[in-house]
């Protein structure tokens, strides 16, 4: 899917084919969508492929020939229903979102895999901050909702474990415990990917790879620190549900153990009678008071209760 967009003075609106100043969106491009980017736009086909390669790791990259920039950014997603641990959470993975700046036709070309939130966003919604001419600004303007999407998405996932931790304290069941799992992965996703962030902005910044003034500056110094609380939220938040996931942990472990020496005591205590009874049931005339079963029936009820007692005092019954 290929569509044109172009800021006028009633916002960001669609236009039917390509013009200078323009903002190209594309989709999941077909194979024609694909030759239509080589033969028409000039695109570098390096630069084609490394934007649809899904596994690609965010970095930038500069066409000395054609003077066209190529930035890759992984942005916060939600994870396809397929993939998630469980249906009731909100599981978030991570995906590429390539900015392709092309001088010789004016424009800026933004392409992705799979939909996007922030594309989404700006395509949709009137935004007169966004000036699809200057593709500096624009791109920097895309950048910076994608830093502030992973503030959103990362205090959903603290609220969701919150709520999960909760529920876990109440009932210990493995279906909460997976939930835990599912935000690990979460966890893992943003911190690997908000790195790789990172460090494509800290080369931006040099400004060796497209030309900044200094309100670009503001706005890359803006998306840093976004990015940067990004990178420090998903580190305390993982480092929370490490703590917690090794207490639970713990915690399991001793309630087995309370529970096994519970029940051994319960063991010793149920085997004295039969104990007790397998003496009297021998075919020997030297055991006391033998000569009726109500004597061997009380006396094995009363040392039942003393054993019972006593593991009940030295506390090895749960209380």
């Amino acid at each position: 899917m290929i569509e044109f967009y172009k800021t006028t003075d009633e916002g960001t609106v669609q236009i039917e084919n390509l013009e200078p100043g323009c903002w190209v969106n594309v989709m999941r491009p077909s194979s024609e969508e694909r030759t239509w980017l080589l033969d028409d736009l000039e695109i570098a086909p390096e630069f084609i492929r490394s934007a649809l390669d899904d596994e690609e790791s965010p970095h930038t990259d500069f066409d000395d020939d054609t003077r066209q920039v190529l930035v890759i950014l992984d942005c916060a997603s939600i994870e396809d229903r397929a993939e998630t641990v469980d249906d009731t959470i909100v599981q978030y993975d991570t995906q590429p979102l390539a900015f392709l700046i092309v001088p010789e036709k004016e424009c800026i070309v933004t392409l992705s895999l799979v939909p996007n939130e922030t594309v989404r966003l700006f395509t949709t919604k009137r935004l007169r901050k966004l000036d699809t001419e200057n593709r500096t600004d624009m791109m920097l303007q895309m950048m910076l909702h994608v830093s502030q999407q992973y503030l959103v998405c990362l205090r959903n996932i603290h609220r969701q474990f919150i709520k999960n931790e909760k529920e876990l304290h109440r009932t210990m069941r493995n279906k909460e415990l997976i939930k835990m799992l599912g935000f690990e992965k979460s966890l893992v996703y943003f911190s690997t990917s908000l790195k790789a962030d990172d460090a494509v902005l800290q080369k931006l910044n040099t400004g060796r790879v497209v030309k900044l003034d200094s309100d670009d500056r503001d706005i890359l110094e803006d998306v840093t620190i976004e990015i940067r609380q990004a990178m420090e939220m998903s580190g305390i938040y993982a480092t929370i549900l490490n703590g917690s996931m090794e207490t639970f942990g713990t915690v399991i472990s001793n309630n087995l153990n309370l529970t096994m020496r519970t029940l051994t005591a319960m063991a010793l205590v149920l085997a004295i009678p039969t104990i007790i009874f397998s003496f009297y049931g021998m075919n020997v005339a030297i055991l006391p008071l033998d000569q009726t079963w109500i004597w061997p029936v009380l006396m094995a009820v009363g040392v039942s209760v003393v054993s019972a007692v006593v593991l009940w005092a030295r506390k090895f019954f749960i209380k």
